[in-house]
């Protein structure tokens, strides 16, 4: 296990750079204490999510007895498919900034839930934490991966406003279809890997 290339397959899924247009959104009506508020939460919820998949995603698909190599060739499929709309369709921010409808949203919806902690980075987190397949510590190393990127997430969403007059929403859009190119990459080899796996090949 690569520590940098999970650093790097996190920060392709969660695209805290795609974060920041969401960000921008939600709290466009608030102060900068309540910003930076919104920011926190956010951040804390979508960990929590993460990391209860983390821990009991496993155990959930063991207890009504789904072979992992099942999920991980249906979840490979899933990210392929998500991959794809991040490149062709609508990017990250174009979709997520449409879910904001009134300066009443919360830190939770769809800042935290989908914008950072979204269905890709549930299923990453599943299947980079096999148990059969990485051991207590390898596990520990990709959760501690998993919180670093959370905290680059943070950090930008803190530094919203500067960097949306750098980047603006075109370049969130861009780099949201550059992580999805990598994004489908691994996606597919998920895939490869799974029926390995299931087939016993």
């Amino acid at each position: 296990m690569d520590p940098i290339a999970t650093f790097i397959f996190f920060f392709a899924i969660v695209d805290p750079i795609g974060t920041v247009p969401v960000f921008i959104a939600v709290t466009r009506t608030y102060d900068e204490r309540t910003k930076k508020q919104i920011a926190i939460k956010a951040t804390l919820f979508s960990a929590l999510v993460l990391v209860f998949f983390i821990i009991a995603g496993e155990l959930l698909l063991t207890a009504i007895d789904i072979p992992l190599a099942a999920f991980q060739i249906f979840g490979g499929a899933v990210l392929f498919l998500f991959a794809l709309t991040m490149i062709f369709g609508e990017s990250k921010p174009d979709q997520e900034v449409k879910m904001v409808t009134g300066g009443n949203e919360t830190a939770i919806f769809p800042l935290a839930v989908p914008s950072i902690a979204g269905p890709g980075s549930i299923l990453a987190a599943v299947l980079l934490t096999e148990n059969a397949e990485y051991s207590v510590f390898e596990q520990a190393v990709t959760t501690g991966v998993l919180l670093l990127v959370l905290i680059v997430v943070l950090v930008l969403m803190l530094a919203a406003n500067w960097i949306h007059r750098v980047i603006g929403d075109s370049g969130a859009s861009i780099v949201s279809r550059i992580m999805g190119l990598i994004f489908g990459s691994v996606a597919v080899s998920n895939i490869l890997s799974g029926i390995t796996d299931y087939f016993g090949l």
